[in-house]
């Protein structure tokens, strides 16, 4: 199975500079238990200089093992009030565990010299749980300011997501041009 492994430059991705080809990634959207996470980060769109992604988050590290059954675990900067609600969630008792999140990395095609989006939800929300690894959920955020980032003050924050009983897509591309979709998640009937 393809293991996908990708570090993310969480300074271009809040300081986008068009003459570095730095990976980038944002979380879009998240949802955790009843409580949508506000995507209150406006960051550059890799694909379109002049605009703006409403971000949740900044992406530092995404990974997934590739298995229809398999987690993805997301590490990622978070704003100071994000930061404060997710605190408060991590303290309480976790009653709902239910997630959902769609998330973009980009990655820059040195031939056609443009970023294109190599691992995403195409916009759309995967539904999914909360990890727990050794019967511990995997979901953590930092009460300390993350300090290589100064501006917008950021905390990182840890997430493991593991699928429902449902099939679910995510599109890859290895460049502009070849890009392929992969299954996440098993349907249950």
């Amino acid at each position: 199975m393809a293991v996908t492994d990708l570090m993310c430059s969480v300074y271009q991705g809040f300081n986008f500079q068009k003459d570095q080809q730095d990976r980038v990634g944002h979380i879009t959207s998240l949802t955790i238990g009843d409580d949508e996470i506000s995507a209150d980060l406006k960051v550059t769109d890799p694909e379109d200089l002049s605009a703006t992604v409403d971000a949740v988050g900044v992406i530092s590290r995404i990974a997934w093992d590739g298995g229809f059954a398999e987690p993805i675990i997301a590490s990622f900067r978070v704003s100071r009030s994000n930061k404060n609600v997710l605190a408060t969630k991590q303290h309480q008792s976790l009653a709902k565990t239910g997630v959902k999140i769609a998330f973009n990395v980009y990655e820059y095609d040195q031939g056609n010299s443009a970023y294109f989006k190599c691992f995403h939800t195409d916009e759309t929300d995967l539904n999914g749980v909360i990890y727990k690894r050794g019967g511990e959920l995997q979901f953590n955020v930092e009460l300390e300011e993350a300090q290589d980032v100064m501006k917008p003050s950021n905390y990182e924050m840890f997430l493991g997501v593991a699928p429902t009983d449902e099939a679910q897509e995510i599109q890859m591309a290895i460049s502009v041009s070849d890009k392929f979709t992969k299954g996440w998640g098993v349907e249950v009937s």
